[in-house]
């Protein structure tokens, strides 16, 4: 892998899941490059493949079509090699464990020595605004903080890579907006790449360098978005004539792909 090759690969990438009433075409002739260090969010109606693509990449479902790489490597060998955290739409913490201990757990698995293990749990609740709270268990926490330890464990191993499943889909407006400010700060001071499935179109525009948008199933890519929002984006970015402009695109390729179906 050279220093342009792009960080995730796909191209003509199909998957379809074999099921008693038939075949079901999640995915159809998908291609997409993911340079490193860029946030890619991936939007489009229920049902279109958004996650299934991000579970292909994360070596979770085998593509039935197409060729698919993760730093070079097939998304299985990637898993195994750990390229990627990986962060659920629910925070997945074990309710038993502290939220050091839940941060703890793929270190422990990884065998990360008990020193390493301590420092690295420090510097990622530090990393999402969760210092002294290491000794607190899931339950005395509120959602946001939850799905904050949740990303938190899939920074802890400091992977390249970092994959989002609608993270923030179960919260409120307010406590929403407080955490795609935070993962942006977290996305500059980091540099890592992330790949972002969302439902709200505000979010993919005002999180992302590139958004990809998606028609309903068989999931196809009916646009790509650039976007030429500045990396700095405070909040009220969302009211000025380019954001506008982009979530208007947004909003046509998501119609676009309803008539073409």
């Amino acid at each position: 892998m050279t220093l342009n090759d792009p960080v995730i690969a796909a191209q003509g990438l199909d998957l379809t899941f074999e099921t008693n009433d038939g075949p079901v075409h999640a995915l159809r002739d998908v291609s997409l490059d993911i340079g490193k260090g860029e946030f890619v969010s991936f939007i489009g109606p229920s049902g279109c493949g958004k996650t299934t693509l991000l579970r292909c990449i994360a070596g979770l479902e085998a593509p039935t079509g197409g060729s698919l790489t993760v730093n070079g490597m097939t998304p299985e060998a990637a898993r195994r090699a750990r390229a990627y955290g990986y962060v659920f739409q629910a925070a997945g913490l074990y309710p038993w464990r502290t939220i050091g201990g839940n941060v703890r757990l793929p270190l422990e698995i990884m065998g990360f020595s008990k020193t390493e293990q301590a420092d690295r749990v420090r510097k990622t609740l530090e990393l999402v605004e969760l210092s002294g709270f290491e000794k607190k268990f899931p339950w005395q926490l509120s959602g946001g903080m939850q799905q904050r330890a949740s990303i938190a464990r899939a920074l802890s191993f400091d992977a390249d890579i970092l994959l989002m499943d609608e993270p923030f889909g179960a919260l409120d407006e307010i406590v929403r907006d407080r955490l795609n400010e935070e993962l942006l700060a977290l996305w500059r001071r980091t540099g890592k790449t992330i790949g972002f499935v969302t439902h709200s179109i505000p979010e993919a525009v005002y999180l992302s360098t590139k958004i990809v948008v998606m028609s309903p199933r068989p999931g196809r890519i009916t646009d790509i978005i650039d976007s030429p929002l500045p990396r700095e984006r405070p909040l009220e970015i969302r009211d000025s004539r380019e954001f506008i402009e982009i979530a208007h695109r947004v909003r046509e390729g998501l119609r676009a792909g309803h008539v073409d179906e």
